[in-house]
């Protein structure tokens, strides 16, 4: 029996020590999800500690047998930081937007442009697809019934669709590769 599992066990059965040993084994992997998703550090912080505590208090829910407590406890941090970001929090502007300009929102165009340019790649359904999970944030449940098509499609055209993005990223990147082999 691994540390995991006596940790996972000890956890369930309200343990506090064995809380702070997942915490510090877990944490930091969780974290870095959270704020990818939300790119803010305060806001991450807090969503760690409630992914945490929300664990926490559904301990007896986990169920080895069905997945990871890795993966258990990412879809807590996942499904707590898109509630974060579907929350309307700033019903009054703070800042003044239009006397700053943002260095990186250039560079950020111009990567939505080549983002938008290889969606438009892709057939409708994955591109459909890609954009109610990746752009709406809407969780794969929501995403399958929005479109119409059983859960198990649906999943299916979303890893099509990045498989197909990993595709036309790798070409174009090998042509300029090849371009940059031939100026030199």
């Amino acid at each position: 029996m691994s540390n995991d599992t006596i940790y996972i066990e000890r956890f369930q059965n309200r343990d506090e020590t064995a809380l702070s040993k997942l915490y510090d084994m877990y944490s930091g992997a969780i974290y870095g999800v959270i704020i990818r998703m939300c790119r803010n550090e305060e806001a991450a912080q807090e969503i760690l500690q409630e992914t945490f505590m929300k664990a926490w208090d559904k301990s007896h829910l986990y169920d080895a047998s069905k997945g990871k407590f890795y993966t258990w406890l990412y879809r807590i941090a996942r499904n707590t930081t898109l509630n974060f970001l579907r929350k309307d929090q700033k019903l009054i502007q703070t800042e003044d937007l239009s006397v700053y300009k943002d260095a990186g929102v250039e560079e950020n165009e111009n990567l939505h442009v080549e983002l938008k340019g290889a969606l438009s790649k892709l057939d409708e359904h994955h591109q459909t697809a890609l954009k109610l999970v990746y752009f709406n944030g809407l969780t794969h449940k929501e995403a399958h019934e929005e479109m119409g098509v059983p859960l198990g499609t649906f999943k299916s055209y979303v890893r099509q669709a990045v498989g197909k993005l990993r595709d036309i990223y790798a070409k174009e990147l090998l042509v300029l590769i090849c371009i940059l082999e031939l100026l030199t």
